[in-house]
C-alpha cells in the first residue's frame, strides 16, 4: 500500500471515528492530522511541523476581518437591527398568501447577510417569526420549515465571513469579488423559496393581510435604511477599493455601534455578553483554522488532493458529472458539519479538482458556500435543522415532512448556480472585479 493512499486512510477514518464519538471537530481534525503525519514521518519532526503549521494558519491580517465581521452582527443583533429588517420584510412580502412566510424568508435574507450566520439568522428569525405565525394560524411545522429552508439565504450574501476563509484557503482569491458575486445566488434561492412558500400557503389558504397605508409604509422604510446602509457602505468601499476587507470589517463594527446608540437600543451591560461571544466564536473559528492548515499540510505533503483529482477524473472526464459528484458531496458534507469546517477541510481537497475543470475560482467558491449552507438544513445532523426546530416549538420529526417539499427550490439554486456559471460572475465582470 502507497504511502499516499496509506495517509488518506489514517486522516479521513481517524477524523470520521472521533466525530462520531463526540470530539470537537477542531480537536478531531488535530488528531487526525498528527496520527496521519506520523505515517510519512518520525513523531518529534511530526509534532515540530505541524505546530507551526498551526500557527501559520492563524497568523494571517485577513482573519480580524471575520473577528470585526462577527462583532458587528452580534452588536446588530442585540442592537434592536432584526426587528426593523423584520418590519421592513413583512412591507416587501405584499399582500401574497403566506406573507407572514414571505416575511420570514426576506427577513432570513436580509438579517443573514448582516449578521453572516445561518445558526443567528435561524434563531433570530424563528424566535420572532414563530409565534406571529401561529397567532395567524399557521401550521407551526410548515412556519419551521420555511425559515429553516431561507436560513442558507443570507449566507452568500455579504458581509459574511465565508469569502474570507475561501479567499484565505485558495491562496488569496479576491475577497471583493467574492463578496459581489454572492448577491444573484442568495436572492435566487430566497426567490424560489418564496415562490415554494406560495404555493402551499395558497394550497392552505393562510390569510392575505390587509394593505398598509402609505404613511406607515414609509416609517417602516425609512426606519430600515440605515440597517442597510451598511451593506451599501461596506461592499461598496470593498468593491470599489476605498478600503479593504478587513478595514470594511472595523467599518461595520464602528457603523453598527453607531447605529445601535442612534436607535438607542444598545445598553451598557449588553457590552460584555457581546464582546464575550464574540471572543468565544473566533476562539473556536480560529482553532478550527488553526487545525485545517495543519490538516492542509499532510493533504498537501502527502498528494492527497491531487491523487483524489486524478481519481475522479479518472472515474468520468465528463464535466457535468464531476460537478453534480461535488455539489452532491458538499449536501452531504453539510449534514454533519457547519459550513467553516467543510470550508477549512474541503477546499483543498475539492479545489484542485475544480480548476482542472476550468471552473472560476470565485464561482467554485459560491458553489462551495451555498452547498454546504444548504447541507447545514438536512438531516440526520444538520446545524439549522436542529435550531430551526427547536426555535420553532415543533420536533425535528414534525418538521421534516413539510421540509421536504423545500429542498426542490434549494436544490434547485444550488444546480443552476453550479451549471450556470454567469449567476455568479456577471456581477464581479460588471464591476471590474474579475477577467
Amino acid at each position: 500500500m502507497s504511502d499516499i493512499v496509506l495517509t488518506g486512510i489514517v486522516l479521513f477514518a481517524v477524523f470520521f471515528l472521533l466525530i462520531v464519538i463526540g470530539v470537537p471537530i477542531s480537536i478531531s481534525i488535530g488528531i487526525a492530522s498528527f496520527a496521519a503525519a506520523l505515517v510519512i514521518m518520525p513523531f518529534w519532526d511530526a509534532l515540530m511541523v505541524l505546530s507551526q503549521q498551526f500557527i501559520t494558519g492563524i497568523d494571517s491580517f485577513v482573519l480580524l476581518a471575520l473577528v470585526f465581521f462577527t462583532l458587528a452582527g452580534s452588536i446588530m443583533n442585540t442592537g434592536g437591527i432584526a426587528l426593523r429588517l423584520i418590519n421592513l420584510a413583512k412591507l416587501l412580502g405584499g399582500r401574497m398568501s403566506g406573507l407572514l412566510a414571505h416575511t420570514n424568508v426576506i427577513g432570513n435574507t436580509l438579517f443573514g447577510s448582516i449578521s453572516g450566520s445561518t445558526i443567528a439568522s435561524a434563531a433570530t428569525m424563528g424566535r420572532i417569526m414563530g409565534p406571529m405565525q401561529k397567532k395567524e394560524g399557521y401550521d407551526p411545522s410548515y412556519s419551521a420549515a420555511v425559515n429553516i429552508a431561507s436560513a442558507p439565504t443570507g449566507l452568500v450574501i455579504p458581509p459574511s465571513g465565508t469569502p474570507i476563509l475561501y479567499s484565505l484557503l485558495t491562496g488569496g482569491t479576491s475577497i471583493g469579488a467574492l463578496f459581489i458575486a454572492g448577491y444573484l445566488p442568495g436572492f435566487l434561492m430566497a426567490f424560489l423559496v418564496m415562490v415554494m412558500a406560495y404555493i402551499i400557503a395558497k394550497r392552505k389558504k393562510y390569510t392575505v393581510e390587509t394593505p398598509v397605508p402609505f404613511s406607515e409604509g414609509l416609517k417602516v422604510v425609512l426606519q430600515a435604511i440605515p440597517a442597510l446602509f451598511l451593506i451599501v457602505i461596506v461592499i461598496g468601499g470593498i468593491a470599489a477599493g476605498i478600503f479593504t476587507a478587513t478595514e470594511g470589517a472595523a467599518v461595520a463594527v464602528l457603523y453598527s455601534i453607531l447605529l445601535s446608540l442612534c436607535y438607542r437600543s444598545l445598553k451598557l451591560k449588553d457590552i460584555p455578553i457581546i464582546l464575550k461571544d464574540t471572543v468565544i466564536f473566533s476562539g473556536i473559528i480560529l482553532l478550527l483554522i488553526g487545525a485545517s492548515s495543519a490538516m492542509s499540510w499532510v493533504l498537501s505533503y502527502s498528494n492527497i488532493p491531487q491523487a483524489i483529482s486524478s481519481g475522479l477524473l479518472g472515474v468520468t472526464e465528463n464535466g457535468i458529472l464531476l460537478v453534480l459528484i461535488m455539489v452532491l458531496l458538499l449536501l452531504v458534507l453539510g449534514t454533519f458539519m457547519d459550513i467553516a469546517p467543510g470550508l477549512l477541510i474541503f477546499t483543498p481537497i475539492l479545489f484542485p479538482v475544480a480548476t482542472s475543470l476550468g471552473i472560476h475560482p470565485v464561482h467554485f467558491g459560491i458553489i462551495m458556500s451555498l452547498g454546504l449552507a444548504i447541507g447545514t438544513t438536512t438531516p440526520p445532523v444538520g446545524t439549522v435543522l436542529f435550531i430551526g426546530s427547536k426555535v420553532g416549538g415543533v420536533s425535528v420529526e414534525q418538521v421534516i415532512k413539510p421540509l421536504l417539499i423545500f429542498y426542490i427550490p434549494m436544490v434547485m439554486a444550488l444546480l443552476a448556480v453550479a451549471f450556470i456559471p454567469e449567476i455568479s460572475l456577471w456581477l464581479p465582470r460588471l464591476f471590474g472585479l474579475i477577467d
